[in-house]
């Protein structure tokens, strides 16, 4: 009977990528291992946003798949909170696990710790490890940190953390193509590159009904609002710019919060709303209410590699996309999604003359559904994970 350990600090019924991603791979690898084998997966009590409250118990068993949770201290997403809450779910997850037989690790990782905490464990019982790369994490401290003594204190260390996890992979996953370049260096592991995708819940929506008056015309941002996304830096100026004629929605929560409140006062706009983040079943009503969907990254170096998954759940409705991305995102919606509105991050002009010149229009893009459909990315991946047991 072959064991898997999966590791992903995010898993449901938390609200972001990493749990949208992991919780139905977990199931559909489980579902492939019936019969031969268990999956036990390691995460974390739901806590992506201190506004969102949701209870989840700390073990369940679900057929041949077991998932333990981690309670991890509170935090509002800065950095000593991340290191906290790592450190918890490190440890408390090394005590799970001892005295237990697997055959593989599993870890999808953003912040590159869980990835280490599966080198660990792998390099201990001497067992392969596969790897999950949702964004590389010392690219984007390169960006954030912006002190020269904060980087020099922090970046090697982090390096040395990247180098020994990478190295050590049998198999690495990178959910963008975008990322190909930078792992160039680390030529060990075998790569994989399946992207997030479209989940069963935003399939078979209805259609658009185009109001007849759809003024002020709505203009919605869901997930998390932090440095990353930079939204301080384009709504409230475009809102402004805009007027009355346009209205932004924000649902979400996150570390530069207080920054799109501050923008949104010294802009003394009117325009712009911001709710708490709220369940999927509410957000796709939200979604289906409004006449644009709207993503938007920093104008990071380390974001040019990047594939938001929400470009796969915008992508899914026929209604415009409005994407301020640059570099692999900018080209993946060039080639992917028509019916779009894009520019390079954070250039307002740019966005508001391409917004004005709009001519309003519908349609399901049926090509990138067919091909981007979570379910069939999901049974392609459980099965290269399973090829390396």
């Amino acid at each position: 009977m072959k064991r898997i350990l999966y590791l992903s600090f995010y898993f449901e019924p938390d609200l972001c990528a990493g749990s949208f991603r992991n919780s139905p791979l977990a199931k559909e690898l489980a579902t492939q291992l019936e019969g031969q084998g268990e999956v036990d997966v390691i995460t974390t009590m739901p806590n992506r946003y201190s506004t969102f409250q949701v209870q989840a118990p700390s073990y369940e068993k679900r057929g041949n798949m077991s998932v333990y949770r981690v309670t991890i201290p509170p935090h509002r997403n800065g950095f000593s909170d991340q290191v906290r809450s790592f450190t918890a779910y490190f440890s408390t997850a090394q005590k799970i696990v001892k005295d237990k037989k697997y055959h593989l690790v599993f870890a999808s990782s953003s912040r590159l710790f869980t990835g280490y905490l599966g080198y660990r464990i792998a390099k201990e019982l001497q067992i392969p490890l596969y790897l999950d790369i949702r964004d590389i994490f010392t690219d984007t401290m390169q960006d954030v940190l912006k002190s020269s003594a904060a980087k020099l204190g922090i970046l090697p260390f982090l390096k040395l953390v990247e180098k020994k996890t990478f190295n050590a992979a049998s198999q690495i996953n990178l959910i963008s193509e975008g990322f190909k370049s930078y792992f160039s260096r680390y030529p060990n592991p075998h790569y994989s590159y399946f992207p997030n995708g479209i989940d069963p819940d935003f399939l078979n929506l209805s259609s658009s009904v185009i109001r007849e008056n759809n003024y002020p015309m709505v203009i919605t941002y869901a997930g998390n609002i932090g440095e990353g996304q930079g939204l301080h830096r384009i709504i409230p100026q475009a809102a402004k710019k805009l007027g009355k004629g346009f209205q932004f929605l924000v649902i979400g929560d996150g570390g530069a919060k207080e920054k799109l409140l501050d923008e949104i006062k010294v802009q003394q706009v009117k325009n712009v709303e911001i709710k708490n983040p709220i369940p999927r079943k509410e957000l796709i009503e939200f979604y289906s209410k409004s006449d644009f969907l709207f993503i938007h990254l920093n104008d990071y170096n380390a974001f040019k590699k990047v594939l938001p998954s929400k470009v796969f759940e915008l992508g899914a409705y026929d209604k415009p996309l409005i994407a301020g991305v640059g570099g692999f995102a900018h080209q993946f919606i060039e080639k992917n999604i028509p019916n779009r509105i894009l520019f390079l991050p954070g250039d307002v002009n740019d966005m508001v003359r391409q917004l004005r010149d709009y001519d309003y229009h519908t349609g399901f893009r049926k090509e990138f559904i067919e091909k981007f459909k979570r379910e069939r990315i999901n049974r392609e991946m459980a099965g290269s994970i399973l090829q390396l047991l």
